[in-house]
């Protein structure tokens, strides 16, 4: 605004309209990006249910949640949101689902049983149910213990509440840079204006128009449109690849990540239970290429099984949905089975017997078909069916079938176990004593939560790129392990690079700002613990971003430089707390991003060093043509070269295509700037070459004229070193495509908008040359063939020596 107001005051009212238009446009660009307001506690508002069931005076009611106060008895059943943090007081198969507050992909199991010691994990409170965390098997009776934000999730509110709002580096750099700059401008302005006063170069007016004017020229008012405008296409680049950005800066941060620490469920893995071993006729296979068509076990996985079928797909438990859906993945006729078996009772599955069976009817006669935990299913079998004969269950099938079991639980997978029974008759009471012995042991299952397919090679990418990536999830320490080894986050020698929230716990704030660097994998872990992590990788000076899509994520999502919040199974707590929303829930999704950031920050580099180089020139040019007691140039000359010669190729550079080796880079870091990797000697020199290029076209001008008099050739040479200052810049352009590459690549026209905005730079600039009209605003003479001849030299001249300097920075550097 100062320098628009200087242009002002200078008459050149056109430019100060522009300027102001500039600064319009950029508040209207970043007001329109982040429009949203930060309602991240107004939607945890929205999530809790409305209205509960209570036993008050010895009846039940139902009053609004808001209602609830601690000592309240509520009831609950499968589908209901539980309304308060609750202390379960009786419970019959009661599963959970708490993915949003624990980051765990399964339904727990809960029940009344005291627990023994403090500190335990939230995913690990069995006998604690909390806000709006959902029901989804069984029932329940609870008392209230905590309401509001007294709740686990009203913790999280407080916590959201109490987040600073970081500074992005790209905030900081501009920051920086506009000290600099307006030192340096004030400086040289006041030392051009005291020294043509002092040599008596014109008069005190004269002079203060040409030191503001200077002043105006050396300001790049184009950077912050530059910048936004850059920002923007960024965002736009980033939504077509399912990255959307809601707030603008974040695009260029983004760029700089050093640590990328991510939620294990739904964004490193599939967010379903899926089929993945298969153990059956004493022999363990891949699940894609056993065969288990028409078997008993396939039967059991079927029959035993209370997943239902809907519009939107299986409904149900996890486990029992992935048994079904494998069936279907292997063209097995489940609708048949399920026709040809009907269901005549079945005995609910418990946490205490860990077991669940049903009697059908099968060709007529009623069978027991069974699931449930390997070694409680052991105890209660007494042969086994190999290859279709059934044999008595020996020691050694016994011991082979619980190390498998070992085995495919420490690489993390569910293990289910199946087993038959065929039935004399149907008991009219049936009960686990009665049915559930002398059972027939058919195979297990081991099933995990997969990782993405594409994820690993978006970590290999993201390592070569220099990038840390961490899993932080609230699952447990074997799962977290083994999805982290399966996607090279760590591999078995860093088996120590995994702690949990409890270990996190007995460390001090100093303890583990000193040693999170030693950790890859955090399991088990609270919301407080994940903003722990975060803030002590940034207390070691690095860029964090941080992925999440539940409630628990929220705080941490809003501590780190950038948060990533998931579109697709995110709550909208967790997308309002972030910078960027994945729409597809992908891993990979922000190593592009990160890319895409990389240019974004690359790009305005460039147009900050053209900028600043082309501004150098021009103050350079002014300040020795004052010194060596040579015409100066007019102050429309000044900022009609600043105008059309910076400001289109500028933007242009702003959407130049990423180099190919953008991702073979370190990451920048937290202390980089836009003067950093070269760029401030770039500024340097080739400021000079243009200053010293225009000086020696002006000396040529006056050595060798062109006219006789002493006015014509003065304003010759003053003509010619315009234009040549002026072409200069254009030739500068083709340079600042690249701060230490060669431009004469395949590359070189291929930006359009670039090769546009040269012409019509160029065309604008000698416009004032060719169009006698203008002549005299422009204070311009017209030239001749051997004039402009010196003149596309001084540009021809520029191109070149900055390509020879590149090439010597190039073999220097190697």
């Amino acid at each position: 605004m100062v320098a628009a107001l200087i242009a002002a005051f200078a008459g050149d009212i056109s430019d100060a309209l522009i300027i102001f238009l500039v600064i319009v446009l950029n508040a209207v660009f970043g007001v329109f990006q982040e429009a949203k307001a930060e309602n991240a506690i107004d939607a945890l508002k929205e999530m809790t249910t409305p209205s509960s069931k209570v036993r008050r005076n010895n009846q039940i009611q139902t009053i609004k949640s808001a209602d609830l106060v601690p000592g309240d008895i509520i009831l609950l059943e499968a589908g209901d949101i539980i309304p308060a943090d609750v202390r379960f007081i009786s419970t019959s198969s009661l599963q959970v689902e708490e993915a949003a507050l624990t980051g765990e992909s399964v339904p727990v199991n809960k029940n009344t049983a005291s627990i023994p010691e403090d500190g335990i994990p939230l995913g690990d409170r069995q006998n604690i149910g909390y806000m709006n965390t959902n029901v989804t098997y069984g029932t329940a009776e609870a008392v209230v213990t905590a309401t509001g934000m007294n709740t686990e999730v009203g913790h999280i509110a407080t916590m959201l509440n109490n987040v600073d709002q970081t500074t992005t580096p790209l905030q900081k750099s501009i920051v920086h840079l506009s000290k600099i700059l307006s030192v340096l401008v004030l400086a040289i302005a006041l030392l051009v204006f005291i020294i043509g006063i002092s040599a008596d170069r014109a008069s005190i007016l004269e002079m203060l128009l040409t030191s503001i004017s200077l002043a105006v020229a050396a300001i790049p008012e184009g950077l912050p449109a530059i910048v936004t405008i850059t920002l923007a296409l960024g965002t736009q680049a980033m939504a077509k690849r399912n990255a959307l950005i809601r707030k603008l800066p974040a695009v260029e941060t983004l760029g700089a990540t050093e640590i990328i620490a991510s939620d294990k469920t739904g964004t490193l893995t599939q967010n379903k239970m899926t089929v993945e071993k298969i153990y059956q006729n004493n022999i363990l296979t891949d699940a894609d290429s056993a065969q288990i068509d028409m078997s008993n076990l396939m039967k059991s996985m079927i029959l035993a099984n209370d997943s239902q079928k809907s519009d939107n797909g299986l409904i149900g438990d996890p486990t029992e949905t992935a048994l079904i859906q494998y069936n279907i993945d292997k063209s097995n006729n489940v609708s048949q089975v399920e026709k040809n078996s009907p269901r005549i009772e079945s005995i609910p599955f418990d946490s205490e017997r860990k077991l669940m069976s049903v009697i059908v009817k099968h060709e007529d006669k009623p069978v027991l078909f069974i699931k449930g935990a390997v070694d409680e299913l052991l105890q209660r079998t007494t042969r086994i069916e190999k290859n279709g004969k059934i044999t008595v269950l020996t020691e050694k099938d016994r011991k082979k079938i619980l190390d498998i079991n070992h085995d495919l639980a420490h690489e993390a997978l569910r293990v289910l176990s199946f087993a038959y029974r065929p039935l004399e008759t149907v008991p009219t009471e049936p009960s686990s004593q009665i049915l559930e012995r002398n059972l027939i042991f058919v195979g297990m299952v081991g099933m995990i939560d997969p990782e993405r397919p594409e994820v690993k090679d978006a970590v290999a990418q993201a390592r070569s790129a220099g990038i840390r990536p961490l899993m932080i999830t609230g699952d447990h320490k074997d799962t977290a392990t083994a999805i982290a080894l399966r996607l090279g986050i760590i591999d078995k020698s860093q088996t120590d690079a995994v702690i949990t929230g409890n270990d996190l716990d007995n460390l001090s704030t100093d303890e583990l700002n000193s040693s999170v660097d030693k950790y890859s994998v955090y399991a088990r872990v609270a919301p407080e613990h994940k903003v722990r992590i975060v803030k002590a990788w940034q207390n070691k000076g690095k860029i964090v971003a941080m992925t999440g899509d539940g409630v628990n994520d929220a705080p941490a999502l809003k501590t780190a430089d950038i948060g990533v919040g998931m579109g697709i199974t995110g709550t909208e707590v967790s997308k309002n707390a972030s910078d960027i929303v994945l729409a597809d829930d992908n891993f990979a999704t922000i190593i592009v991003a990160v890319k895409e950031g990389r240019k974004v920050f690359a790009n305005i580099q460039k147009a900050i060093q053209y900028l600043l180089s082309a501004n150098l020139g021009e103050v350079l040019t002014l300040f020795f043509m004052t010194m060596l007691g040579w015409d100066i140039f007019a102050p429309a000359q000044i900022l009609w070269i600043n105008l059309v010669t910076d400001t289109f190729p500028a933007i242009a550079l702003g959407i130049e295509k990423a180099e190919s080796t953008i991702m073979q880079k370190k990451p920048r870091g937290a202390k980089s700037s836009f003067l950093g990797d070269g760029v401030l000697s770039s500024i340097t020199y080739q400021g000079l070459l243009e200053g010293i290029l225009t000086l020696s076209v002006y000396w040529i001008a006056i050595k060798y004229p062109f006219h006789n008099s002493y006015e014509l050739i003065h304003a010759d040479a003053l003509t010619m070193a315009f234009a040549t200052l002026g072409l200069i810049q254009l030739f500068h352009a083709f340079n600042s495509k690249s701060i230490h590459g060669s431009i004469f690549n395949k590359n070189l026209f291929s930006n359009k908008i670039f090769n546009w905005s040269i012409i019509t730079s160029g065309i604008l600039l000698f416009a004032t040359i060719f169009i006698p009209a203008f002549n005299a605003v422009f204070k311009v003479t017209p030239l001749a063939l051997e004039q402009w001849l010196i003149v596309l030299s001084g540009g021809v001249l520029m191109l070149v020596m900055v390509e020879f300097v590149k090439f010597f920075q190039r073999k220097l550097s190697k």
